[in-house]
């Protein structure tokens, strides 16, 4: 059998990992604070029982999977029940809600591990002969909805996993250029680049459990996307399996060559072929990387700041601020400090913020990265100074920004936490030009509130700008309330609220996680009616016959 690993099927990452508060003495008092549940008294839901989901029964027929063996082995061709609803869903709220309350519609026929391109070839087109369903997966870490299978599809449907496809093939020094296949997950590609000294500069909060494909697929951006940019910067070429043939877009530095098919792939959520292998930049892996922390004394100040960088000569790797709701949160998840530590966190600290005459209920916290040769990050570090000093804040060191590396990708693990507690904990990011982000926020908070009104209940949003542009940056709200007694509904209710504002504020509807089918509702107010019908006439055109992962990223 393929020994491809895969995420636990009812929530995020691996079996014996996961978030504890026990060591963070403000995050009981924050939540109840927040959202009204108090961990004290509420009791943790278990992990639910495999046993008693109800799994949709395959469909796939003897000879077509006898035809699939036939390309690549009967290992790597599967119908077991496990592996069939792992490749069901992503990773959303919505999934995860859906898995755990045993609604399952419907369900891949059969998973498929192709070795090679060659084999992925042969799957496509014995699946195009038969007019089957093909998904493509990578890592299974999507949040948009976008490896759902559609529930009323009567025909087969092929997951087609490419996790054995995961070999950095080729460096080209002189260039910058790693040939990748698609199946590489992000810590296996980085330990291969680490391994010849270079590093792909890309770590979006799903990093290690997230593909270059999957990247690729739905226009990835990275916490370090200032300095290395998105994946649509990143990826230079990229090979992708049709019926019959294979697309082959080379790694060129720059071309003139019509309306770019790269820029088609980029983002299809498997609408337009399967991506077997990503051509990307690379970089030298820099001398000196620190993280520093810095403080504002609101957040319009905190986002002048950002502007004002994007603006300047600086180019730090990564500029974030959070706004002061998860400024607050932050500080109420950090583990209990002791001694001098202490004294200094909780004492010297709030004393100097309130000498400065600042409100603490204000506060926002900001992560500054810098990297390169010693003298150009010490220098970038200058200019930033003056700029934060410009606009009111204050530095306070590399402290935090050490345990912010740290913590970066283990958020969806807090996600999970809350809903075995019976909570909602999702987010919804969007970009806006630097005039409008201000705006926005206030907009998104209201819409949001307004919804948790409706409901009924006592709910939560915070947001942080994450990635910076010279026209304008993304900004990536989290929101949090406690179940009632319909959970999608209510999702749906603060969900739409909040995808709307995006809208109604100048906003797009997704920065980072792509439409797949949780987004599609907006996209015509986002790209235009015309917009959509050059889609979906990209779309039927490029697949007449509907097989690679229908339903996706427009609505019907």
């Amino acid at each position: 059998m393929t020994d491809v690993k895969h995420m636990k099927w009812w929530g995020w990452g691996v079996d014996g990992v996961g978030f504890h508060h026990e060591d963070k003495p403000g995050f009981a008092p924050f939540v109840e604070y927040a959202v009204g549940l108090d961990l004290g008294t509420a009791k943790r839901a278990g992990e639910p029982s495999f046993a008693d989901l109800k799994v949709p029964k395959s469909n796939a027929t003897a000879a077509f999977t006898t035809a699939l063996v036939a390309v690549v082995g009967a290992g790597n061709v599967t119908t077991d029940d496990m592996v069939r609803v792992i490749h069901t869903y992503g990773k959303s709220l919505r999934d995860l809600v859906r898995i755990r309350s045993n609604s399952i519609l419907r369900s891949p026929d059969v998973v498929v591990y192709p070795a090679d391109e060659s084999e992925v070839q042969g799957i496509v087109d014995a699946a195009i002969a038969a007019n089957a369903v093909i998904i493509p997966f990578g890592g299974g870490s999507n949040i948009a909805g976008s490896l759902e299978p559609i529930p009323a599809e009567k025909r087969t449907i092929v997951s087609l996993d490419l996790g054995r496809l995961r070999t950095v093939l080729d460096i080209d020094a002189d260039s910058g250029l790693a040939r990748i296949q698609a199946g590489s997950q992000g810590p296996d590609l980085e330990a291969q680049l680490n391994a010849r000294g270079w590093t792909i500069g890309h770590f979006p909060d799903s990093f290690t459990h997230s593909t270059v494909g999957g990247w690729v697929a739905t226009r990835s951006s990275g916490m370090q996307s200032d300095k290395y940019g998105d994946i649509a910067d990143i990826a230079r070429g990229l090979r992708v399996v049709r019926p019959g043939g294979v697309l082959v877009l080379r790694p060129l530095p720059s071309t003139s060559s019509g309306p770019s098919v790269r820029e088609m792939i980029l983002g299809s959520e498997g609408r337009l072929g399967v991506i077997t292998e990503v051509t990307v930049q690379v970089h030298r892996i820099p001398e000196k990387r620190d993280v520093y922390a810095y403080f504002f004394p609101n957040w319009k100040a905190g986002i002048a700041a950002m502007q004002a960088i994007s603006e300047s000569d600086a180019a730090p790797s990564i500029t974030r601020v959070s706004d002061a709701r998860e400024t607050g949160f932050s500080l109420a998840t950090s583990k209990d400090r002791k001694g001098f530590d202490k004294f200094l966190a909780g004492t010297v600290l709030p004393g100097l913020m309130k000498s400065k005459g600042w409100n603490l209920d204000d506060i926002c916290l900001s992560f500054i990265g810098f990297e390169g040769a010693p003298a150009h990050a010490t220098r970038q570090k200058s200019m930033v100074d003056a700029i934060v000093k410009k606009h009111g804040g204050m530095g306070v060191g590399k402290g935090p920004g050490i345990l912010y590396d740290q913590k970066k990708f283990d958020t969806p693990y807090l996600r999970d936490f809350l809903l075995d507690m019976g909570a909602a904990g999702d987010v919804s990011e969007t970009a806006a030009p630097w005039s409008k982000l201000v705006s926005l926020h206030e907009n998104v908070y209201a819409a949001a509130q307004k919804a948790y009104d409706e409901i009924g209940i006592k709910g939560w949003i915070m947001s942080h700008m994450s990635h910076s542009y010279h026209s304008g940056a993304c900004l990536y709200f989290t929101f949090a309330f406690v179940f009632g007694s319909d959970p999608i509904a209510e999702y749906n209710t603060v969900k739409s609220a909040i995808q709307q504002a995006f809208i109604d504020s100048d906003g797009t509807i997704s920065h980072h996680h792509g439409v797949g089918l949780e987004h599609a509702a907006w996209l015509e107010q986002d790209i235009s009616a015309e917009g959509v019908g050059l889609v979906r006439g990209l779309v039927g055109a490029a697949d007449p016959g509907n097989n690679f992962n229908p339903g996706k990223i427009f609505a019907g």
